[in-house]
């Protein structure tokens, strides 16, 4: 068993620009152009390359966590969040991002996404995220099977 304050401080030394959609990339939700993972214990971490990618993914990452707070029933988005609420926000909104931006890739990559998006409508904050919030609202958690007959 790793201590955790051990852990922390390595995941700080070998992950200095840590994927902002990480969790998403773990599950194998999406893949990112400019991701890189990294094993420490027995955990895994996904980082990101490149700067400028990583402001974009910021941006992008706190557009979706404020226009979610309707369709997670939130009043403040600004708290600390649940990990199965930041998983909605992150796949969900990847989903939105591609339903709307490229509906004909089957993994959809986080970084192209994002790149898409301002290409097409020139700052992330003028996308239609009515269009996008579509996503986060239905999006569900795989679910765990439990192995016993039902």
């Amino acid at each position: 068993m790793v201590d955790e304050a051990a852990f922390r401080q390595a995941r700080g030394e070998i992950n200095r620009l840590p994927c902002i959609f990480e969790r998403a990339l773990l599950v194998h939700h999406a893949v990112c152009e400019c991701s890189l993972r990294h094993q420490i214990a027995e955990r895994e971490l996904v980082a990101c390359v490149g700067p400028a990618a990583h402001a974009a993914c910021t941006e992008m990452s706190a557009l979706l966590r404020d226009k979610s707070a309707f369709a997670l029933g939130l009043t403040d988005t600004g708290r600390i969040l649940p990990h199965a609420m930041v998983m909605k926000i992150q796949c969900g909104g990847i989903d939105g991002l591609k339903a709307l931006l490229d509906a004909d890739t089957a993994l959809p990559d986080v970084r192209r996404l994002v790149r898409l998006a301002r290409d097409r409508y020139g700052a992330l904050g003028e996308l239609p995220f009515p269009v996008i919030m579509q996503g986060v609202a239905a999006w569900k958690p795989r679910r765990r099977h439990s192995g016993a007959p039902r």
